[in-house]
C-alpha cells in the first residue's frame, strides 16, 4: 500500500524521473504508479545499454505516465522537462563497475556532466520549489572491514564508476549550500529483483544456472555486500522525497550482509543446481572487500525494509525463469563472459 501523507509531508503531483527505463528507475515508476493515483510521472531516458523499454511496457497506456527519449546532458531538453515539475528523481547513470574499468569516459559524461547540467538548470530557475533527489550508491564510501558507514563519513571511492558518483554528490551538496537548492542524496546498498540487467551478479547467476553454465566468482568470493530488494529501495526513495530534509544524505540498507559466494550458493540451492557450477576467476582491479551502511537516519523517518532476503530472492528467481522473453535478447557474449572487465565494452 502507498504511504499516507501527513501534515509534515510534501505532496508531489508531477515527478520527473531520469533513467526510468533502467532497473531501479523502472521499478520506482512502477511503485509510484501502483501506490498513488494522483500523480503524473515523466520518464526521460537516453536508452543506453542498461535501458529497456519493455520494463514499463504495461504502463504505456497509463495517462499518468509519459516517456521522453533524451539525455540528461541535453540542456535545452532538460529545461523544458524540468519547467513544470514538483520533483526530479535522478536515477540516470552509468553503473557497472566492470564497464567503468574498461572505459571510464561515458561514466563521467552521464554521472557528472548530466548532474551538473540539471543543477545549473535549477540554479537559473526563478522558482526554488523543485525538490531534487540524487540517487547515489554505497560505493562512494569505499570498503570497510568493521562497522558501518554513516552519512557524514569521508568518501573514498575505488572505481571510476564510484568516483563519478562521489563527484556528483559533492556537486549536489555544494549547490544546496551555495544556492539554497532543495536537494537530497540517497545512498543505497546492492539492489536485486525483477528487471535487473543480466550482467549483474544475481540475474547473471540465475541465467547461467538455467543454461547449466559455470558461474564465475571473482577471486575468493568473500567480498561482502548488503542486499536489498528493489521495491524496498523504491519505498525508501519515496519516503525521502516526501519527508526528507533538504541538504541531507540518507543511507539505505537492509542488513542482509552476505559474501558473493554465499549469494551464488543460495541461488543455486533454490534452483536445485549443483554447487559445482561455481568457478573462481581472476579478481577484478580495485575490488572492494565489504560495503556496509548505517541506515538509522532514514529509519527515523519511518522506513523499514518489508521483504526478507530469501523470500525476495526466491520470487526473483521465479520471475527470471518465467520471463525468458525479457532477458534472452540481452544475454549476449559480453554478459555471459566470465571476466567481462577484460572485454571491450
Amino acid at each position: 500500500m502507498g504511504l499516507v501523507c501527513t501534515a509534515a509531508q510534501v505532496s508531489f503531483m508531477k515527478i520527473l524521473v531520469t533513467g526510468g527505463l533502467g532497473f531501479i528507475g523502472s521499478n520506482f515508476i512502477r511503485y509510484m504508479l501502483d501506490n498513488y493515483s494522483d500523480i503524473k510521472i515523466i520518464n526521460v531516458d537516453n536508452m543506453s545499454y542498461g535501458s529497456n523499454p519493455t520494463n514499463l511496457k504495461d504502463y504505456e497506456e497509463d495517462r499518468r505516465y509519459g516517456f521522453v527519449k533524451g539525455d540528461i546532458c541535453d540542456k535545452d531538453l532538460m529545461e523544458k522537462l524540468m519547467a513544470n515539475v514538483d520533483a526530479v528523481v535522478n536515477f540516470a547513470a552509468q553503473t557497472h563497475v566492470d564497464r567503468s574499468i574498461s572505459d571510464p569516459v561515458p561514466f563521467f559524461k552521464s554521472n557528472v556532466e548530466g548532474v551538473f547540467t540539471m543543477l545549473e538548470i535549477l540554479r537559473k530557475m526563478k522558482s526554488r520549489s523543485i525538490r531534487f533527489i540524487q540517487i547515489s550508491t554505497d560505493e562512494v564510501y569505499g570498503d570497510i572491514t568493521k562497522g558501518s558507514f554513516k552519512e557524514e563519513d569521508r568518501l573514498k571511492p575505488s572505481s571510476p564508476y564510484s568516483s563519478t558518483k562521489a563527484s556528483a554528490d559533492m556537486l549536489c551538496l555544494s549547490y544546496h549550500r551555495t544556492y539554497d537548492l532543495d536537494i537530497i542524496i540517497t545512498r543505497c546498498t546492492n539492489n536485486f529483483g525483477q528487471y535487473q540487467f543480466p550482467e549483474k551478479l544475481i540475474p547473471k547467476t540465475i541465467i547461467r544456472a538455467m543454461m547449466d553454465l559455470k558461474i564465475p566468482i571473482y577471486g575468493s568470493g568473500m567480498n561482502v555486500r548488503d542486499w536489498i530488494y528493489v521495491y524496498d529501495h523504491c519505498e525508501a526513495v519515496d519516503i525521502v522525497m516526501r519527508r526528507g530534509k533538504s541538504g541531507e544524505i540518507y543511507n539505505i540498507s537492509s542488513g542482509n550482509e552476505l559474501t558473493n559466494i554465499e549469494v551464488v550458493r543460495r541461488v543455486l540451492e533454490l534452483m536445485g543446481k549443483p554447487l559445482s557450477l561455481i568457478e573462481h576467476v581472476e579478481d577484478r582491479p580495485g575490488h572492494d572487500l565489504r560495503y556496509s551502511l548505517d541506515s538509522t537516519k532514514i529509519r527515523s523517518l519511518g522506513w523499514r525494509p518489508r521483504h526478507d532476503f530469501d523470500g525476495a530472492l526466491r520470487s526473483t528467481i521465479e520471475w527470471y525463469i518465467e520471463n525468458e522473453w525479457w532477458w534472452r535478447p540481452l544475454a549476449d557474449e559480453r554478459i555471459l563472459h566470465p571476466t567481462p572487465w577484460k572485454l571491450r565494452w
